[in-house]
């Protein structure tokens, strides 16, 4: 995985948010409790619009540039290359609440998104075996999603550079 000095990340919703707070998130996602990003802002986009579309309100994806290289000096991390048996079995273990995340303040890797869900649920519930889930997920590129679970981590390597609008149907 290539490190950055500064990456651009971005996070889609309803919301203006200068001021990211990591314990507004719900304890069973695939990464656990914390602030979301991604590097790819279509995928932000992707996420504005499911969420505008629960909520009606309208959609928007906050931008904000991370200081990924020295806060990967400075904090305890995870990162995920591809789907493989460690993701799936951290993403199967955080959604079944065994909380896999504790004490790291940054992971990154793939989205458990609609794409992959139904293999991940076919595992998670012992219908397909850790191999025959993996033989599938091998066909998806992976998406990205950075979550950041330390509050002081946030507020020292996450800078809020703009909020951006976007249309429903963009």
């Amino acid at each position: 995985m290539e490190l950055y000095d500064v990456l651009t990340v971005y996070h889609g919703g309803t919301d203006i948010i200068p001021s990211p707070k990591v314990d507004y998130g719900r304890l069973n996602l695939d990464f656990g409790p914390g602030f979301y990003v991604t590097a790819i802002y279509s995928q932000a986009k992707d996420w504005a619009n499911n969420i505008s579309a629960n909520r009606r309100e309208a959609p928007c994806v906050n931008i904000y540039h991370l200081k990924q290289r020295e806060l990967l000096k400075n904090c305890t991390s995870r990162i995920f290359q591809q789907y493989d048996r460690e993701w799936l079995e951290f993403v199967t273990l955080s959604r079944l609440g065994e909380k896999p995340w504790q004490g790291l303040d940054y992971i990154e890797g793939g989205v458990a998104d609609d794409r992959v869900i139904d293999t991940v649920r076919l595992f998670m519930t012992g219908f397909i075996s850790a191999e025959d889930a993996l033989k599938r997920l091998k066909y998806f590129k992976p998406t990205n999603q950075i979550c950041l679970l330390n509050q002081e981590i946030v507020d020292k390597y996450l800078e809020f550079i703009d909020c951006k609008n976007i249309s429903p149907d963009e």
